[in-house]
This record gives C-alpha cells, structure tokens and sequence, in this order.
C-alpha cells in the first residue's frame, strides 16, 4: 500500500521562497526610495532653433523642474541639485514649476497651508544660490493649489523671474529671441494670445521659447497661431513616470503628462522637451526614472525653405 509522506523541504523551500521575496521588496523600496531617488542625472543637447541669432549660439539653459520641496524632496537634496546646475556654469536656468506640493482645498487647512507656503520660502532660498543672472520660471498646477501669490513672491524675492502669461526678450550681441511662460493649465488661467502676442510671432530671426508646466496642451497650442510660432517648448509636469517597470512601463502619470512623458519630441515645426523633475509625488519612490536636469545648448539653424 502506498504511503503518502509529506516533505518538509518542500515547505522550507516555500519558506524560502517567502523570505527571498519580502527581501526584494525591501530591496527594491530602499533602492527606489533612498537611492535611485537621489541619483541626479544631468542630460546634455544640442537645440537647434532655426534662425536663431550667430550670439546664441553655444547658450547653454538648465532646466530644472517639479522640485515638490519639504513633501519628499529634502532641502540637501534641493542644495545638491543647485550645485551641480554652477558647476554647470549655464548662461540661464528656466524652471518649469511645482516647486512645493499642495492639494485643492488647501486653504481649509491653515496650519498646512503655512507650512507648505514656508516650504515655498525654503525652495527659493536654496534656488537664490544659482550662480547664472538669468533665472526665470513658470507655476505648476501643485504652485497653484499651494497659492499662487505667495510662491511667485517667494521667488520673485530671490531674484527669480515668474512668467505668468507673458513674454520677455533674451538678448545678446545684437540678436534676440523670446521667452514666453503659460499659466498652469490645469488649476488656473492660460493665455496664449498674450504669452505670445502678435507682435512677437513668427519674426524669423527671433524664436519664440515657451515654458509650459504641462506637456500635453502642446496639442492644442499647435492648433493655435500661438503655438505654431513656438520652436521650442519646455515641460515638466510628469517626473518623467516616476515609477517605470520593466515591460509595463510607468505605473501611473498625471493628466496632460499622459503622452509626451519624458525626453524630446519634434511635431511639426515645433521641439518639446520634458524633463523628469528633481522631486516625486505620491510615494517617495523613483525606479528606472532617475531624476534630471537638462542642459541644453542652443545651436542656430538655416530657416526652413
């Protein structure tokens, strides 16, 4: 008669099994979260804007974007970050917002509200350590819950530029082209007939850069005689996935961030750039998404035709 008899390997192997997966996980949430997090990657390109004036060319513009201060992204973190874009010894810094992280309704939480509107403070002390004299900035939809004004007054206090529905001209050696920043796109009010008035479009030695903190409205500003005189656009918005799984990809992105994710993109006439953030949101995790700054370096172009 057969006997049945158990095997205890066979459940040692489970066992097994159990503690090798709850070592991964731990594994897999201490790098994300401590590491790769914290792994700050400088990309570098060469943008070329046709007609851009001969005095341009070689400008280098970091970018820098969704900081998200004091929810996740520590204050050394912020230092660290400002020291590598000096050693980087740009001729300008844009930065394309969320410098602090809120939520709707923040103002039935006063005692938040104030510690957040303190963070904003915060993050624009560190970014007043930028070494480069051009320093401009547009809000993010995160700016907006946390109150506009208050985070447009810590930054303009130091020495940074907020453009909000407006336009301004870079010059150097006799040549010019324009920078233009949208409103947030989500939380509040975009205007591009007046980021990117008539009298600025489509002058051919004298593109238009526009700061845009949500990438995906580029889609309706092409649709618009705003965006085709735009050419080239700056995002961020998307930290780039924050968590992107092998095979799966990320794990979940924002509204207006769904499509153009990260990197570069060319549609029609017009270039965009994402960039993935310094910060995170929703969990304090980054995997396969380090985060970036950009370094672009302008180069000029023949004029098309």
């Amino acid at each position: 008669m057969a006997v049945s008899v158990s095997s205890p390997s066979s459940k040692i192997t489970r066992r097994q099994f159990a503690k090798v997966a709850l070592a991964g996980a731990a594994g897999l949430a201490l790098y994300s979260g401590e590491m790769e997090r914290h792994f700050l990657e400088v990309s570098r390109n060469d943008v070329h804007l046709p007609g851009l004036h001969a005095a341009f060319d070689g400008m280098r513009i970091a970018q820098l974007s969704d900081i998200h201060l004091d929810l996740f992204t520590e204050s050394f973190f912020l230092q660290y970050a400002v020291e590598r874009i000096n050693q980087l010894n740009p001729d300008a810094v844009f930065l394309t917002g969320d410098f602090v992280s809120g939520i709707k309704g923040m103002h039935r939480l006063p005692k938040l509200e104030r510690f957040v509107q303190s963070a904003a403070w915060q993050c624009a002390g560190i970014l007043n350590k930028l070494q480069c004299r051009l320093r401009y900035a547009v809000l993010g939809n995160h700016d907006v819950h946390v109150g506009a004004p208050g985070v447009i007054e810590a930054l303009t206090n130091s020495g940074i530029t907020v453009l909000r529905n407006e336009y301004t001209p870079i010059e150097r050696g006799g040549g010019r082209f324009w920078l233009a920043g949208l409103d947030d796109v989500l939380e509040s009010d975009p205007q591009p007939d007046i980021a990117i008035p008539e009298t600025i479009r489509n002058i051919a030695t004298e593109p238009v850069v526009l700061m845009c903190h949500e990438p995906d409205f580029v889609d309706a500003l092409l649709k618009h005689p705003t965006g085709q005189a735009v050419a080239l656009m700056l995002s961020g918005h998307t930290h780039g996935g924050q968590i992107r799984m092998p095979f799966v990809g990320p794990l979940a992105l924002p509204a207006l961030g769904r499509k153009y994710v990260e990197g570069w993109f060319r549609l029609k006439n017009l270039q965009l750039h994402v960039n993935r953030g310094l910060g995170t949101v929703g969990v304090p995790f980054r995997f396969d998404c380090p985060p970036e700054i950009s370094l672009l370096t302008l180069r000029t172009a023949p004029l098309a035709g």
